[in-house]
């Protein structure tokens, strides 16, 4: 078979599969990295770094000399010519920072970059929590609709059984009509599922920022279990401690206010300017009245400013302060980090202590009772309650324990935030 024919084929197959089957279906990590290259809220974060960044090269600036020219002594004079007693006098000088200013100002440049990173990285951390909560709602509504679809298969294959019962006289017409009115439960179940997943869906685009996949072809997939996590509480909290980037940005507003105190003292000190001059009085008759004549001369000066005033002292002071204040609020920040590990690692335990018996015995125990009322009801020796109950138990097992399922993964993700990193995948 030729490629042409081979393709042919292959598109005629791909317009006879429903939308579902060439849905693009995506993961985790493919969501997230979806998530950090589209959200235009992260990309104006780095746009702010990359500003940041660029101040950086303001602040290391040097000072630019300044060359001044001038034409001195234009005046009346007695030779009846206002330049015969003029000199032009040429100078240039030079602002010379003491005590380290324009690295000190590099540095606290540097410190609002490095905040400003730390602050896109806790950003992005918030928004990974929110997308990552989406991404679990589309899990749990795609976990309700193939639990309301299997009921409702089930469901079909008692019904189809009990209206042979009731043609062969077995069973009388109201109880196969209560039969029949009991399944609309099941079909309300698999409908409300398909809305809450196409619900789950647009909320998961809307964060990705994509406007254009249509709905029927979006999907995502990924475990919908529990497990317990690998670290201890003590191993989670260390691991907070040094990935939150929170209180890393904390730490370097700490550093940063130390740098701009530093600063300030360095701005209280004086900063000399150098000046050389020359003056070129031969282009009059102005050399002739220096003694001896002076045709050209060159000079050298130094301005020192008298700080008898300190202008300084508030500035001094107030970074003083900001060094305490920041200290304070990166403490606050360490204790609501241990704060936040704790109480999303105690919500992940109770959720798997509420899961476990579910595992190990409920759902079997709800599978096999159902199955046994529903075999002897078939052979008519159990009564119509009995079997409608326990259906609903069974039912209400499952519901149960996908909400637990769905509870898990969002407590794990809330531990995953609390720690600043995916310490459960």
């Amino acid at each position: 078979m030729t490629r042409t024919a081979r393709s042919c084929c292959w598109a005629l197959l791909m317009a006879g599969l429903p939308v579902s089957a060439t849905a693009q279906s995506m993961t985790w990590p493919e969501v997230r990295a979806r998530l950090q290259a589209t959200n235009p809220v992260l990309q104006a974060g780095r746009i702010g770094i990359g500003e940041s960044k660029a101040t950086e090269i303001t602040a290391f600036l040097r000072p630019n000399p300044i060359w001044t020219l001038g034409l001195d002594q234009v005046g009346d004079t007695t030779s009846g010519s206002v330049f015969s007693a003029s000199t032009l006098v040429g100078s240039v000088s030079y602002l010379h920072e003491r005590e380290s200013k324009r690295e000190l100002r590099r540095d606290s440049a540097e410190g609002a970059t490095a905040i400003a990173a730390a602050t896109q990285d806790d950003l992005q951390r918030t928004l990974l929590f929110t997308v990552r909560a989406a991404f679990v709602q589309v899990l749990q509504a795609k976990a309700f609709r193939s639990l309301a679809r299997d009921n409702l298969a089930n469901y079909d294959q008692v019904l189809a059984i009990s209206r042979d019962r009731f043609l062969a006289g077995d069973i009388a017409q109201l109880d196969l009509d209560r039969l029949e009115l009991q399944r609309v439960t099941y079909e309300s179940d698999v409908q409300t599922a398909e809305v809450n997943l196409r619900t789950a869906k647009i909320q998961l685009l809307h964060f990705l920022n994509d406007q254009t996949t249509p709905i029927d072809r979006f999907d995502v997939e990924g475990p919908f279990d529990f497990m317990a996590p690998g670290q201890t509480l003590g191993e989670l909290r260390q691991v907070a401690i040094d990935a939150r980037p929170d209180l890393r940005a904390a730490m370097r507003a700490v550093d940063k206010a130390q740098t701009d105190h530093r600063l300030a003292i360095a701005n209280g000190s004086t900063d000399p300017t150098f000046t050389l001059d020359a003056a070129v009085p031969s282009i009059s008759e102005a050399w002739q009245s220096f003694q001896p004549p002076l045709r050209q001369y060159i000079g050298v000066g130094v301005a020192v400013p008298l700080r008898i005033f300190d202008h300084n002292q508030g500035e001094k002071r107030r970074t003083e302060l900001d060094i305490t204040r920041n200290e304070r609020l990166a403490e606050a920040a360490r204790l609501q980090v241990v704060a936040d590990v704790d109480s999303a690692y105690t919500t992940l335990l109770s959720t798997i202590a509420l899961l476990q018996p579910y595992k190990d015995q409920y759902l079997d125990r709800a599978t096999r009772v159902r199955d046994t009322v529903t075999f002897s009801y078939e052979r008519g020796g159990v009564s119509l309650v009995d079997f409608l109950q326990s259906q609903q138990e069974y039912r209400a097992v499952q519901l149960s324990y996908v909400n637990l399922v769905a509870a898990f993964l969002n407590a794990a993700n809330q531990l995953n935030v609390a720690v600043g990193q995916e310490v459960i995948p």
